[in-house]
């Protein structure tokens, strides 16, 4: 393939989020870089008519629209920094209001109210760490606090009487609490009973008297439970998999079905619940890939999104009734999907005997060169979706191999927590054993190996290269952690003691930080490595790719680092996007191809 194609892999373009607006169902919005920066589109399910809804001047996070329709709440942050600030849009988006703005701190939606004059939010005004529970009046513009938490905690929504509101509270990095909160009073009353679980998703019914959750309580993966507000401690199970998470939940308008989808391993199923008579079905002629943002037109059409390796992500339209589906978007479109690679999911067994997947891209061939993509988090999975690098690499004579290692999300919880804490280096040792895996099964060359990643997957790229320095020919580190401990000390204290949970304390493990951390072994590194960070990250502070580079330096290692001062812990920038990614691509042709 020809050289001049990759800048049309960079500038790919994704449609996401799409959410049906009340009262006009006729109509959708959702989020695309369309224009070089996340803004909010719209468009017309009847006419097709596509319009931008937002110009805003930095990226949108989130859209809320009122419960009619006619106003429209959106979240914007400031160059990456992640401090999400509220602005108020009527349907015309004839004007743009101030709603929620102090630009120092975080903020995160709660919900409208039922009658729309109301909104909940959650912000770490009173101290960096804690989050507490506003709720605003849209037309005094007045808030006050009905929630003071003493960590981090968030509203979900408001329930149909607008009397209570829905709060999670995380205990740990992945598990967490939710109440229902009496606005009135301030008390509170749990949702389930005492037990560590994750949960997500809750759907209210519309009488506002019962509903459903997705949570693992007592038990390995995500399943769906029913609940009653009389007796909210009392969880039904209504239906599970337990293999894989149930991760979508979403009630139909006329309160008979429920959609939901199931993720298999990093693709996506997704089926309907019939709640009268408790069986379900699965819809068999959508894409396959990955599905999320699930919502109901009516009580015949969905609308979700859909991406995968070879579909980069885009709006489609499902009938219950006939089947079919429509794409209604085509920004993921390109002259080069015709390139564009599916993966192969493979495991392979680890130094303990644990089966670890991955996604293979690429064909078997023998002496060929490779690259290893590994995954931030942890408590993340890679999936079947679109990667530009990836593709583009693995279309270029690269394999490509993107492991789920232990720790990943997907799996069930007992396999998201096998690398907390002390346990950190067993994940580490993986990719020493997918090496192993590549070069007898995948024919790979042992001696053109490069491996990349991303926030916590930067962690995994600079252990590996301290700790396993002789298989590496090459090595990219974005906006990763190089020591444990100075990353806690300096990283928002709103995020440190989730993070302690899956890393271990400041208090207790110290020592076990300095053993592993990559900043103390770097007389091991052999592998050139390239770095790369935002200087407005305020996730892994852009400190821990500074000290890196300077003690790199010092030693006369092959090192390069690039700031982005207009960036935070992601790369939102078009401009900024490809600069980036040219060179992860140049620096891995160089140290790899030619070798």
């Amino acid at each position: 393939m020809e050289q001049s194609l990759l800048k049309e892999y960079l500038q790919m373009q994704h449609a996401y989020e799409p959410i049906v607006i009340p009262g006009q169902q006729d109509e959708i919005t959702f989020l695309t870089k369309k224009t070089g920066l996340p803004q909010v589109w719209k468009l017309n399910l009847v006419t097709t008519e596509l319009e931008q809804f937002t110009d805003l001047p930095d990226r949108v996070l989130s859209v809320f629209h009122s419960p009619t329709g006619q106003q429209t709440i959106v979240g914007m942050d400031e160059h990456g920094n992640e401090k999400q600030q509220f602005y108020l849009m009527d349907s015309g988006r004839r004007n743009v209001q101030e709603l929620v703005v102090s630009k120092q701190h975080f903020h995160y939606f709660g919900g409208w109210s039922p009658d729309g004059k109301q909104i909940a939010f959650s912000s770490n005004r009173r101290s960096p760490g804690i989050f507490d529970v506003f709720v605003l009046d849209l037309r005094t513009k007045k808030q006050k606090v009905v929630f003071e938490s003493d960590g981090n905690c968030k509203s979900i929504f408001w329930s149909k009487d607008g009397s209570q509101l829905l709060i999670r509270i995380p205990e740990t990095n992945i598990e967490d609490r939710l109440f229902l909160l009496d606005i009135a009073t301030g008390s509170t009353v749990r949702l389930g009973d005492d037990s560590l679980a994750r949960f997500k998703e809750v759907e209210l019914t519309a009488n506002g008297k019962e509903g459903f959750v997705l949570t693992d309580i007592q038990r390995d993966t995500l399943a769906i439970y029913q609940f009653s507000l009389n007796q909210p401690a009392i969880l039904t199970e209504v239906l599970s998999d337990d293999n894989w998470d149930i991760e979508e939940l979403k009630l139909s308008p006329n309160q008979r079905q429920l959609a939901f989808t199931v993720n298999e391993g990093g693709r996506s199923k997704l089926g309907v619940y019939h709640l009268d008579v408790k069986t379900y079905d699965y819809i068999e002629t959508l894409p396959k890939g990955v599905y999320n943002s699930v919502s109901w037109v009516n009580d015949q059409e969905l609308i979700l999104h859909i991406k995968s390796a070879v579909l980069p992500g885009d709006i489609w339209q499902l009938h219950l009734g006939t089947g079919s589906c429509t794409r209604l978007t085509h920004i993921g479109h390109s002259e080069i999907t015709k390139y564009l690679i599916e993966p192969n999911l493979f495991t392979y067994p680890s130094f303990d005997g644990l089966n670890v997947p991955y996604f293979f891209y690429g064909d078997v061939k023998q002496s060929q060169p490779a690259v290893i993509y590994v995954h931030g988090g942890p408590e993340y999975q890679i999936r079947d979706e679109f990667n530009p690098v990836i593709q583009y690499l693995a279309a270029n004579g690269f394999a490509v191999a993107v492991p789920n290692v232990r720790g990943s999300m997907g799996y069930g919880r007992t396999y998201s927590k096998l690398d907390d804490q002390r346990k950190r280096m067993n994940a580490v040792a993986d990719l020493k054993w997918l090496v192993e895996d590549l070069v007898q099964n995948r024919g790979v060359n042992r001696d053109q190996i490069g491996i990349m990643g991303r926030s916590y997957g930067g962690f995994m790229v600079l252990a590996a290269i301290t700790h396993y320095p002789d298989l590496w020919a090459a090595a990219v580190d974005i906006v990763g952690i190089s020591h444990f401990k100075t990353f806690l000390e300096n990283t928002g204290p709103w995020r440190r003691k989730l993070r302690e949970y899956e890393y271990g304390s400041l208090k207790e493990d110290v020592d076990f930080f300095e053993e592993i951390a990559p900043l103390r072994h770097t007389a091991n590194i052999q592998a050139p490595l390239l770095i790369f960070h935002g200087r407005n990250d305020t996730r892994v502070p852009v400190s821990e790719a500074e000290q890196l580079a300077s003690d790199l330096q010092k030693q006369g290692k092959n090192v390069e680092l690039l700031i982005f001062e207009d960036e935070g812990h992601q790369t939102e920038k078009m401009t900024n996007h490809i600069t980036m990614n040219k060179l992860i691509i140049a620096f891995m042709q160089k140290h790899l191809a030619q070798k």
